[in-house]
Parts: C-alpha cells; structure tokens; sequence
C-alpha cells in the first residue's frame, strides 16, 4: 500500500470504538469521513483560546480567529490551486455552492430557451437546482447518457452542447465511482460558448486537483468528505464570475454599505457569506486539507487504486455472479465506492445484517434517483473506502457480505 494505514488509523479516534463488540469498519466515507485528531484539536484549540466572531472585532482574539478563519480560505485555495484566495466562497456544503451559483449567477444569465447541460450519474445537488430553474425559467435541461461500463457516452456531446450556456457535471459518481475526464469537456463546452461548474465533492478528498488544468469556471467541494468537519464547504470561481454576480444572502458581512433607500456590497469572496460564518467548521476544513497534504494527494489515489482493485477481486473470488457491481472494473477511471446489489435482497437487508459486524455501509439511492432508473434499480449497498481502509477492512467487508448471502439464501 502507498500510505501507513497502521499509522493513519491512530489518527482517528473512532476507529477506537467497538459496536456489537466488534471493531468498526467503516466504509461509508462517500457519504461522509470520519474526522482525524488534527482536525479535532484545531477546533477545540480556537474555541478554548481565541474564539470570536471573524471581522468585526480590533481586540487580539477577534484578530487571531479572523486570522485563522483566512488562512483557512487560502490553504483551500492551495488545496485546488486556485490563483486567487479570494475566489474561494465559503459555504455550508458543495450543495449550497451550487445552489449558490443557481441562484446568482443562473438567475442573471438564464432564460427561457437557454440550455443547462447534465449528466445521467449527477447527484441530485447537481440536479435540482436546475430543475427549479427550468421550473421558474423554463431553462431546458440536456443529458449525457452513459455507456454499457458506465462512463460518459461522448459520442453526441457536440450536439448536446451546442448552444447551451452552462455544462454542469461531476468529477467523479458517488454511485458508480466513476471519473470524468473534466478537462477536455470544459475545453468542449466553452468552444461551444458555455461555463462549466464541476461538482468535486467525491474527486477532492481522493485526487489531486487542479481547477485552472481542469480549465473549470466554477467547482464545488465540502469538507466533510474529506476528513474535515461537516457545515463547511467551498465554491471555486473565477474572480471575474464572482465579482459580476449578484450576492446570494442578504446581512451583515456581505454589506459595504447600507442606507434606507440601498445598499453596496463588500469585495467577493465576503459579499456572499452573509452573517457569522462556521468559524472553527473553517479552520478544521483548513486542518483536514494539511492533513491531506501531508499524506500527498498522489499517495492517497494510488492507496485507493490498489484497494479498489484488492476489493474488486476479493469480491469476484468470493460472491461472483451472486452480486452485481455498478461501475467501472478499470480502476484507473474510478474511485472507492462500490455500488453493488444481490439478486433478490434488498440493498436496505444487506446493509443491516453487515452492521452485526460492525461493517458499515451505505444503502439507498444516494440522492441519485435519475440514475437509479438508468440502472433499473430501486436502490443499490455501497462500500466506500479512504485514507484509513486497508485490507482487512476490505477483508471484512467480503466476509460479512459472505455470510449475509448465505443467511438470505433460499
């Protein structure tokens, strides 16, 4: 394996804990990671020594969180390698920072007739707001289908974004783990005249990114995938976008100035983070980003490739043509999550019974229902891995599954 995973796993104190008095596995880190000491213990330091509301306050402990809360806005901005600090927004989530642009940038530059390309693997974040823009706008929404070993089928994508004034699309599915080559569609969609927004939700905690090789016009991450605190996330524009975009909240902070009759907005990022921020949420996503760092984002992919490939065959060896698995087998075009079903038992069972072991993973739709019905299923069990998996979890996971087969057998 490419990290200590030995040594990673004591870095997370809930990895301590027994359930069923068994040790946890955890394998729902798509969904949500778990959060090491150094995120922790940089939210507590702040809330024991120098907590106070951020740009408001001359006195030392007012400037120490401000300062703080910044520096945590620029090693966001290092993390993705974004020219400017200032083009990071904070926000409470990627779903707010897409929302965010929905609303600001999608209301001033959509109407009726005007094309939003998607695709098929989209979580719904990155489906609704544009669905209550073509409700309100009357926007049409355009979809890049998938093919038999579920990549983008990119065979009509000239035609699909032709005219179109935004290309909406993810980095990587949190269903089928799949990842997108973002910079020769952005390279496509702006020769056909549109902007591109990426979702990073699932690509930032796993690979290293580069919003300006991507060639991206706006991208949304959120710390709590990857390893940060839950509250915060971060919307990426480019500074030109943020500043002809009208603001988003309305309140103190985003203001420059306030009279009866009006009001100025203050520079970006600050004019659309509207009222006290997640201060310590801040500074925990800036710990978790130098926690990431430290551990080498190319070091991180090439743990979650052998993994996924060790995973992949343990399950093929093991359950064979029992399940089916929803994703690509190349391991070099996806990431950790594997989404997979039995035939004849519900994704909800398994998911229970593999808690006996304390094996923890996700089942449902995972906010992808349009995706669902492309695959013909109403629900699929996933197994996530990250940073602190290795392969006795992913032995665990196998062996649980093993005995959740046989216990549901006819």
């Amino acid at each position: 394996m490419s990290l200590d995973v030995a040594k990673i796993k004591l870095d997370f104190p809930i990895l301590e804990r027994k359930v069923h008095d068994k040790r946890l596995v955890y394998l729902d880190s798509a969904s949500s990671s778990e959060k090491p000491t150094a995120v922790l213990d940089a939210m507590d330091h702040l809330y024991r020594t120098s907590y106070a509301n951020v740009h408001r306050g001359v006195y030392t402990i007012a400037d120490e969180s401000t300062q703080a809360y910044e520096a945590a806005r620029a090693k966001v901005a290092r993390f993705i390698k974004a020219r400017q600090t200032e083009e990071i927004v904070f926000v409470r989530n990627a779903t707010e920072a897409i929302n965010l642009v929905a609303y600001t940038w999608g209301r001033t530059n959509l109407h009726e007739g005007d094309v939003v390309v998607l695709s098929e693997m989209e979580h719904h974040a990155n489906i609704v707001p544009w669905l209550m823009l073509a409700e309100e706008r009357g926007i049409v929404l355009r979809w890049i289908p998938l093919t038999a070993d579920f990549r983008l089928d990119l065979t009509s994508i000239g035609e699909l974004l032709r005219g179109a004034k935004l290309l909406a699309i993810t980095a990587m599915s949190n269903v089928l783990g799949t990842i997108n080559d973002i910079g020769p569609l952005a390279r496509a969609a702006h020769a056909a005249g549109a902007l591109v927004l990426v979702d990073a939700s699932q690509a930032a905690p796993h690979l290293s990114i580069d919003v300006q090789d991507w060639d991206a016009d706006f991208v949304a991450i959120t710390a709590h995938k990857m390893l940060g605190p839950s509250g915060i996330g971060a919307l990426w524009a480019r500074r030109e976008l943020l500043e002809a975009m009208p603001p988003f909240l309305g309140g103190g902070e985003m203001i420059r100035d306030v009279r009866k009759d009006g009001f100025t907005t203050n520079d970006v990022p600050w004019k659309f983070e509207a009222g006290t921020p997640a201060i310590a949420e801040a500074i925990g996503f800036g710990a978790a980003v130098e926690y990431l760092e430290a551990l080498g984002m190319d070091d991180v992919r090439s743990h979650e490739v052998e993994l996924t490939r060790y995973t992949l065959d343990a399950l093929d060896d093991r359950l064979g043509e029992k399940i089916t698995i929803y994703g690509p087998r190349d391991v070099a075009v996806r990431g950790g999550a594997i989404s997979f079903l039995f035939e004849g038992i519900h994704a909800h069972d398994i998911s229970q019974v593999l808690d006996e072991d304390a094996v923890c993973v996700r089942a449902g739709h995972h906010c992808a229902k349009p995706l669902m019905r492309v695959l013909g299923v109403p629900a699929t069990t996933r197994a996530s891995f990250y940073v602190y998996n290795d392969q006795a979890d992913a032995d665990a996971l196998v062996e649980a599954l093993a005995k959740a087969e046989k216990f549901f057998a006819p």
